[in-house]
């Protein structure tokens, strides 16, 4: 069991910095496609809006309300989210849950990032909350994807 020294480690300052700049941190106007997700356990909410544009992320957006490490969570996806395929996402999305859960190796670049959530591999009760906005994001992603291919 962790102890109060362990948790305040767990919030160290590049988490509480990354919390406090998450980038593309508001709605869209009109997008493609909007998914929420929501973490029975702790209450975080995350909404994320995104157009696809040849089969790729175009624009992006996303509300959060999330502790802190949801929150660094989207910010490390609203950094290297533009550009990103369907694809892209969900293998992230896996990579994540897995380093989390099963002691996985760091998710691929352009989401090495979330290497600062290693700590948080002892803290179960956090992993929901980390993993909403990739989760809401590669949904979004594969909706769209499936919307395109839907109709050609």
């Amino acid at each position: 069991m962790a102890d109060n020294a362990d948790l305040i480690k767990l919030y160290s300052g590049r988490i509480l910095a990354l919390a406090a700049d998450i980038p593309h941190q508001s709605r869209l106007d009109a997008p493609q496609i909007s998914v929420k997700r929501r973490s029975p356990l702790c209450g975080s909410t995350v909404i994320v809006d995104l157009d696809m544009h040849d089969g790729r992320v175009s624009r992006f957006g996303q509300d959060v309300k999330a502790c802190a490490l949801g929150q660094a969570a989207a910010a490390i996806l609203g950094q290297s989210v533009i550009g990103r395929t369907a694809q892209e996402l969900a293998t992230a999305r896996d990579q994540l849950r897995a380093m989390l859960t099963k002691g996985g190796p760091v998710p691929d670049a352009p989401f090495d990032g979330f290497e600062v959530l290693l700590p948080a591999q002892d803290y179960r009760n956090r992993h929901a909350s980390i993993l909403l906005a990739l989760d809401a994001a590669a949904e979004a992603s594969a909706e769209a994807e499936g919307q395109a291919k839907s109709a050609l």
